[in-house]
């Protein structure tokens, strides 16, 4: 049973992380300050202090729960075309396709990703922290590639985690090149899921 003090809890972190995500679009990874983020969401330090350790653990959160909406629109997605049966006879390139436009990738995530990644180059521990996080995330969407093979609708020649890794690679390359494609984007996007369609193919059995 969830108690009062529980759900003040969770309403504290969400604010917090909604509040980080204002001030990240605002200033940049470096300048969204702690006291800026309190000051956002309504929050002393001691608040931030008692839910996050540290800008950067509140950064990594803030990082883990884009990839998990990612992904669960994803699963929910693979979930009606098994459903419906459709994965089998549906050629690769229409099937990342109908994936990926079940995800919602804004820019500003991928702003928010991609400096992330930045500081994990620069700071040893910070990296350790994401590498930790996109190994969670790998597994993840090996288990969403397992589901579907082990539906038979589909037949891979590599396990499921060494297609999850590469899928993500060529995946969140194309969506940083689609955020910086101004009036380009859609093309870059469609030319991604057609490289990825092929990725599929030559996987498949």
């Amino acid at each position: 049973m969830t108690t009062p003090a529980t759900r003040s809890r969770e309403n504290t972190r969400a604010r917090l992380l909604h509040a980080a995500a204002q001030v990240f679009a605002e200033t940049g990874l470096d300048g969204a300050t702690v006291e800026a983020v309190c000051e956002r969401a309504g929050f002393t330090r001691g608040a931030f202090y008692s839910n996050f350790a540290s800008k950067d653990e509140l950064f990594l959160t803030l990082a883990s729960s884009v990839g998990e909406a990612r992904l669960a629109a994803v699963r929910e997605r693979i979930t009606a075309m098994l459903d419906e049966n459709v994965i089998r006879e549906t050629d690769p390139g229409t099937l990342v396709r109908q994936i990926m436009d079940s995800g919602d990738d804004d820019r500003l995530d991928v702003m928010l990703m991609s400096e992330i990644r930045l500081r994990a180059l620069r700071d040893v521990e910070f990296g350790a922290s994401f590498l930790q996080q996109e190994r969670e995330l790998v597994r993840s969407i090996a288990g969403i590639i397992q589901q579907i093979v082990d539906s038979g609708q589909i037949a891979l020649r590599v396990d499921a985690q060494e297609a999850a890794r590469l899928l993500m690679v060529v995946w969140e390359g194309m969506i940083v090149r689609e955020a910086m494609g101004g009036d380009d984007g859609e093309r870059l996007r469609r030319v991604g899921s057609e490289a990825l369609g092929r990725m599929v193919e030559l996987m498949k059995v």
